[in-house]
């Protein structure tokens, strides 16, 4: 059981137990007891409801103090954590832990008297005990799911043999107590389940602002993409790069992983990635893949990497330069052929130093691009049918008429009239562009 002390926050509605009123003690046993129930649904922190039942159970049986201590399943001891009755000395005398003799039959699920502390063995701290004036004990155990978290114990100043009522009314508070610590974990649990639902909202806002809000415009080619994000963040992104007025960089990308860590791996890389593109190197494609891959391999974990592809647009010669790390290999179509786009090497952060490739092809009027994750093809129908590359280039034909963002719609039409309502579990990413007449831009 965690240390609750920093988030015993929880309240709700209803009456304190009463104290000092002569009339409590005169309640029957049944009336006491019901009043002890209450304390659980009490606008109280956990401490104070803690507390009250340390001082109920005191004011009921008469005795002269109770110490209720919880367990701390790292170290094994047991941490006192309310008392009544009891001195600040007594209170830190020092460790009790679960291999205590008295504790080990608590935990066993014995209700422990000891007739006499101040000549009894299994008391480990027998002057305190007689500084303290401290006679007689009863120990039982609270648990939560069958498993012990912690105990409470009663103390008399002189000798008492504590009968039946005062081990069934000692059992009803551990029961209040362990109801009282359940509700502050769940508690803590919900208000911690909140925050990190927050962070990740946040999180996939900043990744979605990460995605560009627009295709670049640019003579002669017609360009557009979308992101569908399958959870909150994920591992996908695309992004263009404007390398200066003649050149556009494109890169579509996905990190192996989900959720948080996919997402920042994500953020950094598509960083390194903007920061490498404008640096003037030799060989700017092949060097940034080089150095992205580096990054990879000092980045990604076991069984993690990031499957690429970059290229490098020359709006003049109406060229393409790229490099497929990996990735899922773009289709180029023309005149009804759709041939791949896989020159390259391996997925970034397996080989500190692989051979990467780069390929140039030439464009012509009328070519579409088509760039993707592996979300697109992997979706599935309920019968377990996988859309698949097959279904994708052959929609890709029918509807490579229509201007770049219609076609990525129709593309999804598709495949959405394919899955059907099944649920997905990866990401989509996809950008189109067509070669367009000279001096024509997007649609």
């Amino acid at each position: 059981m965690p240390d609750l002390t920093k988030q015993d926050t929880e309240r709700a509605d209803t009456a304190s137990l009463p104290r000092d009123e002569p009339g409590f003690a005169s309640l029957s046993r049944d009336e006491q007891i019901y009043q002890i129930t209450t304390l659980v649904a009490g606008r109280f922190t956990l401490q104070e409801v803690l507390d009250k039942l340390a001082e109920a159970a005191v004011k009921i049986t008469g005795v002269k103090a109770c110490s209720i201590r919880l367990l701390d399943e790292d170290s094994g001891d047991l941490k006192m954590r309310s008392t009544y009755g009891l001195s600040e000395e007594y209170r830190n005398k020092g460790v009790v832990n679960k291999d205590d003799p008295v504790i080990k039959a608590a935990f066993a699920g014995k209700a422990v008297i000891l007739d006499d502390m101040r000549d009894d063995n299994r008391v480990a701290y027998k002057e305190a005990t007689i500084k303290e004036g401290l006679v007689s004990q009863l120990t039982v155990a609270m648990k939560f799911r069958e498993r012990p978290i912690g105990v409470l114990r009663l103390y008399s100043g002189k000798p008492m043999h504590f009968d039946d009522d005062d081990i069934e009314l000692a059992r009803v508070i551990v029961s209040q107590c362990a109801i009282a610590i359940t509700n502050a974990r769940l508690y803590a649990e919900a208000i911690e389940a909140t925050r990190i639902t927050e962070q990740v909202r946040l999180a996939g806002h900043i990744q979605r602002r990460m995605i560009p809000e627009k295709a670049p415009r640019a003579k002669g080619f017609d360009i557009s993409g979308t992101y569908i994000p399958c959870f909150d963040v994920g591992g996908d992104f695309y992004d263009f790069l404007r390398i200066d007025d003649n050149k556009i960089g494109i890169a579509i990308a996905d990190v192996i992983g989900k959720g948080m860590p996919a997402a920042i791996m994500t953020s950094s890389f598509r960083g390194a990635l903007r920061a490498y593109s404008e640096c003037q190197w030799a060989d700017p494609l092949l060097e940034t893949v080089r150095r992205l891959n580096k990054m990879a391999c000092e980045e990604c974990r076991a069984g993690e990497f990031i499957s690429l592809f970059y290229g490098i647009i020359n709006l003049e010669q109406k060229t393409i330069n790229y490099c497929n790390c990996g990735h899922e290999p773009p289709a180029l179509l023309r005149n009804g052929r759709v041939t791949d786009l896989n020159k390259g090497g391996l997925v970034l952060g397996v080989l500190p130093q692989p051979e990467y490739l780069s390929e140039t092809v030439q464009l012509k009027e009328g070519d579409r691009l088509m760039f993707y994750t592996d979300g697109l093809i992997d979706a599935v129908n309920f019968d377990g049918q996988m859309w698949g590359r097959d279904r994708l280039t052959e929609i890709f034909r029918k509807c490579g008429e229509e201007p770049a963002s219609q076609m990525i719609k129709n593309i999804l039409a598709y495949r959405r009239r394919f899955v059907g309502l099944a649920r997905q579990v990866d990401d989509t990413s996809m950008v189109i562009i067509k070669v367009v007449k000279t001096g024509e831009t997007e649609r």
